[in-house]
């Protein structure tokens, strides 16, 4: 069952001011700063740096100063791109555990590597502090395009990637107003689904389980307004910053037995919460779907293997690494130019961890 809405909603996505001031960062210096500076051209500072055997002592002497005045640093990867010959794309994924991060990246890199790009791949593990080294790394590393599987929510962060003067991809949510290019999905929607599929099967108290920000906050968000409107009771929220597997959803059932015992079904923010909450469930004897309904978010190999399966939403996520490899391309082969949003539908799959065989109602908006 895909979602019926016929028009997707936007993520009311965080928009952050940055704890330093921008104006207080240095941006990267440019090989041409430096040649201005020692009254060389840009290809006697690189040959200074890299065949210094080819430059005279007291100019090459002159050109390690400024250097070292201004901070800059070289590398051939930032070389190679302002030749126009670099062959380096990196994508950043929030956590490496998830099959579905796994999966576009991929996919993206399948579409990349036939056309002779390499995909280097990093974690920023939803900290802005990683985010922000990651963002760093970039500025040295000049690659031809960034993916991420995520959006960018600080505004430093944003700026910065603006000035790197490359495409951006980003994916994994719906804002209004993406930095460059987007490949993403609604995650207010999908809390939306969830409220109704579970209202939709009998049950009137729920709750949520999953991430405290980024896309954890816009599904409980969803969640709870969809259970609004149709008058359902939604418990007090385990909330979870870091998920490390399925032993933080076996904990999270048993902190929400503790919290609201009398919840009759959960709405899981992935799958290894939902994996997790369902198997420590039944450890703990509770009747699925009967006495605890239990639905999670992205469809990973495991929850339709599990006794009883696992009813999830998911995203094609092999289509948002596939887009957004094709929306990389066409930028470097200047077949586009600017902003490009997609959101991708969302889809609920309805199986035994939910099932009461009551009929479904529409998500409605």
């Amino acid at each position: 069952m895909r979602s019926d809405l016929t028009a997707h909603s936007h993520d009311n996505v965080l928009r952050l001011a940055s704890p330093t001031p921008l104006a207080g960062r240095a941006k990267p210096v440019r090989i041409e700063e430096v040649a201005a500076r020692a009254g060389v051209s840009a290809i006697t500072v690189s040959r200074a740096l890299r065949k210094p055997e080819l430059v005279s002592p007291k100019t090459r002497d002159l050109i390690l100063k400024v250097v070292e005045e201004t901070g800059y640093w070289s590398n051939p990867h930032a070389s190679a791109l302002r030749s126009g010959r670099s062959s380096i794309v990196a994508a950043f994924v929030s956590n490496f555990l998830s099959h579905q991060f796994g999966l576009a990246v991929r996919a993206c890199t399948h579409v990349l590597e036939g056309h002779g790009y390499q995909v280097m791949v990093g974690q920023t593990a939803y900290s802005y502090s990683r985010e922000l080294t990651a963002i760093q790394s970039l500025r040295a590393l000049r690659p031809a395009a960034v993916f991420f599987t995520g959006v960018i929510e600080l505004e430093d962060n944003r700026q910065m990637l603006r000035d790197l003067n490359i495409p951006i991809v980003e994916s994994w949510a719906n804002p209004p107003d993406p930095l460059d290019m987007l490949v993403g999905f609604s995650n207010t929607d999908a809390g939306r689904l969830a409220a109704s599929h579970l209202a939709g099967q009998g049950y009137r108290r729920l709750a949520f389980v999953g991430r405290s920000g980024g896309r954890g906050a816009l599904r409980l968000a969803g969640f709870r307004q969809r259970a609004a409107e149709l008058g359902l009771q939604v418990a007090e929220p385990v909330l979870i910053d870091w998920v490390d597997g399925v032993d933080d959803g076996r904990t999270a059932y048993r902190t929400l037995m503790q919290q609201s015992p009398d919840v009759e079904a959960v709405f899981c923010a992935n799958d290894l919460l939902g994996v997790g909450m369902l198997t420590e469930a039944r450890r703990a004897g509770r009747q699925i779907p009967d006495e605890l309904g239990i639905l999670s978010f992205g469809d990973n190999d495991v929850s339709g293997d599990l006794s009883p399966n696992l009813s999830t939403i998911s995203v094609d996520s092999e289509l948002i690494g596939r887009r957004a490899g094709e929306l990389i391309l066409d930028r470097l082969n200047g077949n586009a130019a600017g902003a490009v949003s997609e959101c991708l539908d969302i889809h609920l799959t309805c199986r035994q961890s939910t099932a009461r065989g009551v009929a479904d109602i529409q998500a409605g908006r």
